[in-house]
């Protein structure tokens, strides 16, 4: 068998932001899943733990393509868009109601939600 060659700069790029968004998501995704909505009606916390799960696919996904990276073409970049948009809604939902307590935690949600995007889409693309 034939040892494979040692991933591109870029591609190690892209495997450690992927590894990033994975986490957080399937952290993120496991926690809302538990702990729900627990103020609000019973359909708006159905819908919660919905959207819970699939936070919790999605970081899933992430870490796959992560792991498999040599492989993936435009996957990359349907991960990177919605990261982008799972940060868009937290500035749309910080615009209309606030910022959460504890600040500091929803804000490093945030920070790699609109950052990374743009990194993974830019490293991806350099590795051609």
């Amino acid at each position: 068998m034939t040892p494979e060659a040692p991933l591109l700069a870029s591609q190690l790029v892209v495997r450690v932001c992927l590894f990033l968004v994975a986490a957080i998501a399937m952290f993120g995704g496991t926690v809302q899943m538990v702990l729900g909505q627990p103020t609000t009606s019973p359909r708006l916390d159905n819908v919660h733990r919905f959207m819970a799960g699939v936070y919790l696919s999605m970081g899933i996904i992430g870490l796959w393509a992560g792991i498999t990276i040599r492989q993936q073409g435009f996957l990359v970049y349907l991960i990177a868009l919605a990261t982008l948009l799972g940060g868009i809604g937290r500035l749309v939902s910080i615009g209309k109601v606030g910022l959460p307590e504890p600040r500091a935690v929803w804000l490093a949600y945030l920070a790699p939600e609109l950052v990374l995007p743009f990194v993974i889409a830019a490293a991806h693309y350099s590795s051609g």
